[in-house]
């Protein structure tokens, strides 16, 4: 069995080298780092076993220099593409594009900041060429971060993990591989409110986790702030599970019922002892912790309402301003390198 077994991922291994991988890399104003990012990134696909690779650069609304950048590497090397946003859309949008717009038998997506290494390219694809769909790189240590931020964010995962329909994975985030049948999954999931990560444990598929140990920033400041990563939790908690409705329904049923036997209490004692006039403190914190409830519960529900709403608009993920790639590039796509299309 074992024989077999090591033969079957031989022969996976095999026919994988001969396929293409693409590397999806949303960019944000880093035209500070994109050219170290490309320059290792090329060394790093330079070690990759694979034959063909393809680089995605998703340009989301950058006010910086880095679409002359990105430009200036497209022009030179035929396997890069550029993609450019009409405005800044969000890195969830960013990698949806990245997503539909690859040809890959595979594909990575990293961040162009360096605080994920490309270095570890090559690994995750000798793992997808053992087989595996899905390849989590998994934080051991987040450098460069707060203490702040590395609470709040353990804190969110395990938020997300004791609420969510599946289980996330803790401490991964969004560089990844994803196997081809993986991407078709995901393309299937055509909603607005869009929580990739929790979509990624979302499609199911073998997964493989990778320990690795992320670098602080290579240049500038990250562009999230707590305010950012606080929206962001709560677009992913109520994109992801209607968990916090059930919760406020179970909360809302047990205040009820206190509510309820208190009120009992109080009319017994009423008819046995009279009806001093006492508990005026007891009152307004019953009063103010009811409608505080009320008030959390119309915001869940209006936060839900909100996401409706959104979807029934129908209104794409993303535009596209221009796609830019070398015509002599053996991937070209003729209908879509002149047009302004929208996704």
């Amino acid at each position: 069995m074992q024989k077999e077994t090591f033969e079957s991922i031989v022969q996976i291994r095999a026919v994988r080298q001969n396929k293409l991988l693409s590397v999806i890399v949303p960019v944000y104003n880093e035209a500070n780092g994109i050219s170290a990012f490309h320059e290792r990134l090329e060394a790093a696909l330079a070690k990759a076993p694979v034959n063909r690779t393809e680089l995605i650069y998703i340009n989301d609304g950058s006010k910086d220099s880095s679409l002359e950048l990105l430009k200036t590497i497209a022009d030179v090397n035929p396997s890069v593409q550029v993609i450019d946003f009409s405005r800044n859309f969000g890195k969830e949008a960013a990698m949806t594009a990245g997503i539909n717009k690859s040809h890959g038998d595979a594909a990575v997506i990293i961040d162009s900041d360096l605080q994920d290494p490309p270095e570890l390219i090559p690994e995750m694809v000798r793992q997808w060429q053992n087989g595996y769909d899905i390849i989590n790189m998994r934080r051991r240590s987040r450098l460069g971060e707060t203490i702040l931020k590395k609470k709040t964010a353990q804190m969110f995962y395990t938020f997300m993990r004791f609420l969510g329909p599946v289980k996330m994975p803790e401490n991964v985030g969004d560089f990844r591989l994803l196997s081809r049948r993986a991407i078709e999954a995901l393309k299937q999931m055509p909603e607005r409110n869009r929580f990739m990560k929790g979509m990624f444990a979302w499609i199911g598929f073998p997964v493989k986790e990778i320990l690795y140990q992320r670098d602080p920033r290579f240049a500038d400041k990250t562009k999230w702030n707590y305010w950012g990563l606080f929206n962001l939790a709560v677009e992913g908690i109520t994109s992801y599970t209607i968990a916090p409705l059930r919760i406020s329904t179970y909360l809302g049923l047990a205040v009820s019922l206190a509510t309820f036997s208190y009120g009992i209490f109080i009319l017994v004692c009423t008819i046995l002892y009279g009806d001093p006039v006492k508990g005026f403190p007891t009152l307004i914190i019953a009063i103010l912790f009811l409608g505080g409830l009320q008030l959390l519960a119309i915001g869940l529900v209006g936060e839900y309402l909100g996401r409706i709403f959104m979807e029934t608009k129908n209104r794409p993920l993303y535009i596209v301003k221009n796609h830019y790639q070398r015509i002599s590039a053996p991937l070209a796509i003729p209908e879509e390198k002149s047009k302004r299309n929208v996704q």
